[in-house]
């Protein structure tokens, strides 16, 4: 397999792609000075086959990216698209936890259900007309203050009901086993497989 771009900027979203594809093959787009594109997508869908197309034309190589968020049923759907940048453009992991937070602070406890939700996109390259996609979604529901110091984003306020903790409490081998991206990226190596 040559080499593939993963298109992202984000720390904690490299170091699980790349553990759970276990690929060395997987440089970061940061290694290339890619700049990433402003996310104009409604979908998760829209705004990851943006930044693939973003990073496969910068690098000239097959790219991989994702678009994930949680979807929080009390503020219908939101933060949705917008959740790495939910408290503002340029916001802090903290910042955006603290707005959810403060948003959720009058929700009863049995209105908290919520998702994470992750899209996978794999181009060949740029002008790839038939993007492959695959999709993984995490149900849990939103706690009234964070809690745990593992994972990034909102991890420590999404509570697993299956091991009564919240994300950021998770081992990270038992989070990528369980998370939407997780899920996702291993129905996205299922498929690459049979090219």
């Amino acid at each position: 397999m040559s080499s593939i771009v993963l298109a992202s900027g984000n720390p904690g979203k490299i170091r699980e792609i790349q553990a759970i594809l276990q690929n060395d093959k997987i440089l970061p787009q940061s290694q290339f000075n890619v700049v990433e594109p402003e996310e104009t997508g409604a979908t998760f869908i829209e705004n990851a086959i943006i930044k693939a197309r973003n990073a496969a034309a910068h690098c000239n190589l097959p790219a991989i990216a994702d678009d994930s968020g949680l979807a929080v049923d009390a503020l219908g759907g939101a933060p949705g698209v917008i959740s790495a940048r939910y408290a503002g453009v340029g916001a802090s992991d903290q910042a955006n936890l603290d707005k959810l937070l403060a948003d959720m602070r009058e929700v009863p406890e049995e209105q908290r259900s919520a998702r994470f939700i992750c899209v996978m996109v794999y181009l060949r390259h740029a002008l790839d007309p038939t993007p492959i996609v695959a999709q993984g979604v995490w149900e849990g529901r939103i706690l009234g203050q964070a809690v745990g110091e593992n994972g990034f984003g909102y991890d420590p306020v999404f509570w697993v009901e299956q091991y009564q903790c919240s994300s950021a409490q998770l081992a990270p081998e038992l989070k990528n086993a369980l998370s939407h991206r997780g899920q996702a990226l291993r129905a996205l190596s299922q498929q690459l497989a049979g090219l």
